[in-house]
């Protein structure tokens, strides 16, 4: 019996997560609801820090220029000490981009100016957040979800085809699903604040007292302000005076200084760190993204970066079934792919918190999650299997190309979009009929693409005849060789192509 659905999904929580989910699913034409219990945008600096692999989701959802725009790079850090001298170093290692690897510098990127940009974006695309609209229960059955919300209009139901929980740490989702948030504590409590201040110039990243976890604290300018951001470890218990006088008092406690002052303070937050990854991801028709599956102590910049990531995988996969093109447990594959980057996630970022306390904290290539892939994902296909070089399951490098025509472009461009894209490496297409949502490009003399600088050849490292697929979201499903392209035409079969 057929059933009346209000939308096909609907997101709980507006932060990175959703709105990277709703932008996707708004650009493959399914329709969601995308709905907020806060009353207005979060207005905090928090997850502050882009990730280069970040970077490429921005730059294929269309707002990596305005996020450069919004935002900007990060200063040196200096580390101020008692005799009034500092000692200069790099909150993260310098490294020039590759062919394969545009972005290599993370971006600073006050939070509240990330999600700006994805709203706008989000409106172009012809939708926004209903803010003030908060999700009070739920019932889920073989074929969708009752969804029971309250807002200003008062109390409705919805009737959708999949829920997504993307309400943050305490996720009421996560909560109501009962799945377990397993983790720990990890013993340290502080205070990030975004504020206006005078005395200290904005050419660096300002710490004290690096070393000595009682009396730390961190300023560094908010690229694309002209607040700063504090950040300061304090005691597990105890109220803190989070206002402009009683952060004016820190300050001077900890610098041993009295000209930096503290003139107002647009956002301030006391937390305890945790690091804690949730049992399941996905209930029947209801899923978790973002801080509802995971949480990061701040250190490493993974926690919003991991976020959007969760929600472009899922992005693709929930659109495809959603409209029927595909089989329900294509989204069986979210969890097993995100769920184990997560784990990775908050490791490396709990081994930073405690080179952080020791006062040698360094981000290097391992926090950029460009190295991150789906290996042992069960959407992974080689024939013949390869030992080296780019497998299936990795992240489809970039590289410039030059079309047959003469003019010269970047895989990246090929991929942006919603489509999947094959790749010919000098390969016949014969027995490759075109099909809706898959674009198929040869590399070589005949093709329409020219590998002049051989960055194509050096990132692949294909032998004539190879096809490769990259996903919607720029992962490599499948590598085979000319005698193997049934395999690959089944595949596409199975994902309604």
């Amino acid at each position: 019996m057929s059933q009346s659905f209000s939308t096909d999904v609907l997101i709980c929580g507006a932060g990175a997560a959703g709105l990277t989910l709703a932008i996707e699913l708004a650009r493959r034409g399914v329709s969601f609801r995308l709905v907020e219990k806060m009353t207005g945008p979060f207005s905090g600096s928090r997850g502050k820090g882009i990730q280069p692999r970040t970077q490429e989701v921005f730059e294929d959802l269309g707002v990596l220029d305005r996020m450069v725009a919004a935002g900007g790079m990060y200063p040196p850090s200096w580390e101020h000490r008692a005799d009034g001298t500092h000692a200069v170093s790099e909150v993260v290692d310098h490294q020039a981009p590759t062919p394969a690897e545009p972005y290599h510098l993370a971006l600073m990127v006050p939070q509240f100016l990330t999600e700006g940009v994805l709203r706008e974006r989000l409106v172009e695309l012809g939708h926004e957040p209903d803010f003030g609209c908060e999700l009070i229960g739920f019932e889920q059955d073989g074929d969708g979800v009752s969804a029971r919300l309250v807002g200003a209009t008062g109390e409705q139901t919805l009737r959708v085809r999949y829920l997504i929980g993307a309400d943050g740490g305490r996720s009421f989702v996560r909560h109501a699903l009962d799945i377990g948030f397993p983790g720990k504590t990890l013993g340290v409590r502080a205070v990030v604040a975004d504020v206006v201040l005078t005395g200290l110039g904005r050419e660096a990243w300002h710490r004290f007292n690096e070393g000595q976890m009682g009396a730390q604290i961190s300023l560094c300018p908010l690229a694309g302000t002209d607040m700063f951001q504090l950040q300061a470890p304090v005691p597990p218990e105890g109220d803190i005076d989070l206002s402009a006088e009683g952060l004016s008092a820190m300050v001077a406690e900890r610098t041993g200084r009295t000209d930096i002052r503290i003139a107002s303070v647009s956002w301030a937050s006391a937390f305890h760190m945790n690091a804690r990854l949730a049992d399941r991801y996905k209930v029947g028709r209801v899923l978790l993204v973002g801080d509802a599956a995971h949480v990061h102590p701040p250190t490493g910049g993974q926690g919003l970066n991991t976020s959007v990531q969760d929600a472009y995988n899922l992005g693709w996969k929930l659109a495809a079934v959603a409209r029927g093109g595909a089989p329900e447990a294509l989204l069986d594959s979210y969890e097993e792919e995100r769920r184990p980057i997560a784990a990775n996630m908050l490791g490396l970022a709990t081994k930073l918190l405690d080179a952080a306390k020791r006062g040698d904290m360094r981000r290097g290539r391992e926090v950029h999650q460009l190295d991150l892939g789906y290996p042992g994902s069960s959407l992974a296909l080689m024939q013949p299997q390869r030992a080296d070089g780019l497998l299936a399951g990795d992240r489809a490098p970039d590289a410039p190309v030059r079309g047959a025509s003469g003019q010269g472009t970047r895989l990246f461009e090929l991929f942006k979009g919603t489509h999947w894209t094959l790749l010919g490496y000098e390969a016949e297409r014969h027995g490759l009929p075109p099909r809706a949502g898959l674009h198929i490009h040869t590399v070589g003399p005949r093709g329409d693409l020219q590998d002049d600088g051989g960055h194509f050849k050096d990132a692949y490292a294909l032998s004539p005849g190879d096809w490769v697929l990259v996903r919607p979201d720029g992962y490599v499903r499948a590598i085979v060789a000319s005698s193997e392209v049934e395999a690959l035409l089944h595949y596409l079969r199975e994902v309604g192509l």
